[in-house]
This record gives structure tokens, C-alpha cells and sequence, in this order.
């Protein structure tokens, strides 16, 4: 597909135009030219939309889509098609399918499920088999398959001695280790954030000390063995501090945060709706303003929306006995608008590129396109009307949110909304 896109305000400080209005050509999946007022001899398709900015397309760093095996709760088809439409060029899938991505068959799987989409998807492979914390998966082959880090999704690896050997076997393969930071026995049987607000609904609490607590023993067992790990969505200050340290010794560790912890608090919970049911909880105000400071200052290397469709029979009921997850995909950018400013989050939806080890190519001629447009300006409330995938458990439903995601150009596609 060969494309103008016209008056658009690039978003790359690598690029010789950052902060610049200028024309893009596209030609067959490649940035020809950058200018102003760039003629259209060739008849190529002109794409104008009112205020556009442009970015190197984003990448979230979690998303589960349910296939195979939850395809009620949504389709890898369908979920890269609303990645695409929410702004992203690139995802990373996590393992929680049914069978579990724990092998490289089901990378296979996956992958050849995502073929031929406008938006990328890298698969994470279970870190153990079945994701049941006993034994290791098969990571080295899951590696050359194209799985591209190894984690299981929303369960913390309870076994020091496991996580110790993972650490030092991926240091083979230049591996990415993703350790999920929950001491299970602290949690107990909590459910929310223990606090004020839990304490005042009755809700069994979960004590910032439950990730605390497993994030220093991560963090001791990194500096031990070498290697490489990522902390995923973090929500307090206290893991903000604990990580800012290991940075500081030199230790290669990385971390992210979710929207909805930056965005919302435990304070959402006062009518007891299971949207606002995640894991981890949602924090108190503090954590929260804790997290958008460290996103400000980098300790805090990317977000995430760690997209969770649930289906309605698992969410519509007791907030007690409901399954952990929000979608988040396409309240995403209008939702960190409220809260950040446009570089900041162009900065963190791209910086987790780096840390998985996918190519970054920016907003140069000669590059391929691979590219977000959006329009940081306007107000609106997020709707039913606005979620395009197949479940509908977001806790930014009724949301004021911020500006506007128009679509992607990636893999000679452009995908607008």
C-alpha cells in the first residue's frame, strides 16, 4: 500500500523531525520521503485527519487474548485487530491459554493464529509446565520457536530454588525471565488492597508486603545468579524503591506498571463492582501517585494495559469469588492522557520494545513503516460503544478519558478506526 500522510506531527526523538509537522510517503511498507508539502505525482492515497500526531507504532508488553481454549473470551483475530484499532503495532501474548503456551508446538500455535495481522504478536511461554510452578518448561525451544520470554501470567513462583535455576539456565540463550511478584501465603485469601477502604467493605485485604516481599527476594536472587529479569505491573511504592535500589547496584532488571494502577485506587471498590477487580489490587492514592512519579522519572521502564478478557459468568458475581482482569487495550491512551503527557506515553508504550528484545526502527526515511497515529487533544467518556473486544469487563467503562487513538500502519497495512 503506498501512502501520504499528510500535516502530521512526528513524536520520535530520534528523528532528525521530532515536534516537526511534515508528510510521510509510504511505499510498499517503507518510509520514503519526510517533508513539507510533499507532491503526489505517483496518485498514492492521502490520509489527512484532523490534529494527527504520529509515533513508532506501540508495543504492550501483556496481553491475554484466551485462544486457544477461551475463544469465548476472545480470539487472537478479533484481539489483534482491537490492538490494532487501540494504537498498537505489537503485542506480547501471555501463556494463560488452554493448553497452556508451555511448548514450542503451541508457540507454533499461536503464531501461525496471528498471520497475516496488521499488529505482531510475540508469544511469552510459560515459565514452568502448565505454568503449575514444579517444573521448568521447555524454554530453550520455546526460544527458537519465537517466544520471546518466559513467565506465568498472574502467579508468582513460590519456589525460590526454581526461579534461582531459571535465572542462570535462560543466561544461555540471552533469555528474558518474568517474575510476577506475589507471595501467595501473605495474600491468603485477600481480595482487595488491605486498607482503609477494604476494612470499611469487609474485603479480606492483600498487604503491599505480599509484593514487597517477593520483589526483594527476586531481586536478591538477580543479584545471586546474573541474568535477566522483568518485574511485571508493580503497584506500590515500596517495590518502586526496592527496584530504583537494584537499578542503582547495576543488576539488569526491569519493571512495568498497568494503566489502571497509574489511573484509578482502591476507592473504585465502594460498590463492590469486579471490574475493578485486578491483580495486583488497585492501590491506595499514595502507591498510585508513587507510580506516576517513577514513571516520570524512568525507574518505572514501561506500562502496560495487561489486557484480561473474562467472560461474564466469571466476573458478574460475588466480588469475592470473581476472577482477577480488565481489558484495557482501547482505554489505554485516552486513559493515561488524563495523567501523562503525550511523550511520556509514546516514551513508555515503546520502551518495552528494548527489554523484549524487538526491533525499534523509529521514524526515519529508509525505515520500515511501523507506525501509531493519534490525537492527544479532546475529551470524551468511554463507552460500551468504544470496546471492540469480545468481552466487556473494563474498569474504564463511563471514564472521562482524552484524546483519541486513530489507528497503525504496520506490515503494509494501515488499520483505522
Amino acid at each position: 500500500m503506498n501512502l501520504i500522510i499528510r500535516e502530521a506531527t512526528i513524536i520520535d526523538p530520534k528523528s532528525a523531525f521530532h515536534n516537526q509537522v511534515a508528510d510521510l510517503q509510504i511505499e510498499n511498507g517503507t518510509i520514503k520521503k519526510i517533508g513539507k508539502k510533499l507532491s503526489n505525482s505517483s496518485k498514492f492515497k492521502e490520509i489527512k485527519l484532523d490534529n494527527l500526531y504520529v509515533s513508532e507504532g506501540w508495543f504492550d508488553s501483556s496481553v491475554s487474548l484466551g485462544e486457544p481454549g477461551f475463544e469465548d473470551r476472545e480470539t487472537i483475530a478479533n484481539g489483534l485487530n482491537v490492538a490494532a484499532k487501540s494504537g498498537f503495532t505489537a503485542v506480547a501474548l501471555q501463556p494463560n491459554s488452554d493448553p497452556i503456551i508451555d511448548n514450542q508446538s503451541q508457540v507454533n500455535f499461536v503464531l501461525s493464529r496471528a498471520n497475516g495481522c496488521a499488529t505482531q504478536l510475540y508469544p511469552i511461554g510459560a515459565l514452568t509446565k502448565g505454568s503449575d510452578a514444579k517444573d521448568l518448561a521447555e524454554l530453550f525451544d520455546m526460544k527458537n520457536a519465537g517466544a520471546i520470554a518466559f513467565g506465568d501470567y498472574g502467579k508468582s513462583l513460590e519456589n525460590a530454588n526454581l526461579l534461582k535455576i531459571a535465572l542462570q539456565y535462560t543466561q544461555d540463550f540471552d533469555g528474558l525471565v518474568i517474575a510476577f511478584s506475589q507471595d501467595a501465603n501473605i495474600k491468603g485469601n485477600g481480595v482487595a488492597n488491605e486498607g482503609i477502604v477494604s476494612t470499611r467493605l469487609g474485603l479480606k485485604g492483600i498487604p503491599a508486603l505480599a509484593e514487597e516481599l517477593h520483589i526483594a527476594r527476586n531481586l536478591f536472587l538477580l543479584e545471586y545468579t546474573g541474568g535477566k529479569l522483568h518485574i511485571p505491573t508493580i503497584s506500590t511504592a515500596k517495590s518502586v524503591e526496592l527496584i530504583k535500589a537494584a537499578k542503582a547496584k547495576g543488576l539488569n532488571v526491569t519493571c512495568s506498571v498497568a494503566v489502571h494502577n497509574l489511573v484509578l485506587n482502591d476507592e473504585k471498590l465502594d460498590g463492590f463492582d469486579t471490574r475493578f477487580k485486578v491483580a495486583p489490587p488497585l492501590r491506595s492514592e499514595s502507591d498510585r501517585k508513587a507510580l506516576i512519579k517513577a514513571v516520570n522519572n524512568g525507574i518505572i521502564d514501561c506500562i502496560t494495559s495487561d489486557h484480561n478478557p473474562i467472560d461474564i459468568e466469571h466476573k458478574k458475581m460475588e466480588f469475592d469469588l470473581a476472577k482477577n482482569g480488565t481489558i484495557g487495550l482501547e482505554s489505554t491512551f485516552g486513559a493515561l492522557m488524563t495523567i501523562l503527557s503525550p511523550d511520556v506515553i509514546v516514551e513508555k508504550l515503546i520502551a518495552a520494545k528494548a527489554i523484549f528484545g524487538i526491533e525499534s526502527d523509529g521514524i526515519s526515511e529508509g525505515k520500515t513503516a511501523n507506525l501509531t497515529f493519534f490525537n492527544p487533544e479532546g475529551k470524551s467518556k468511554f463507552t460500551k460503544e468504544n470496546i471492540l473486544s469480545k468481552s466487556k469487563n473494563s474498569a474504564f467503562l463511563e471514564s472521562e478519558c482524552k484524546g483519541k487513538v486513530y489507528g497503525i500502519f504496520n506490515n503494509g497495512q494501515l488499520i483505522l478506526n
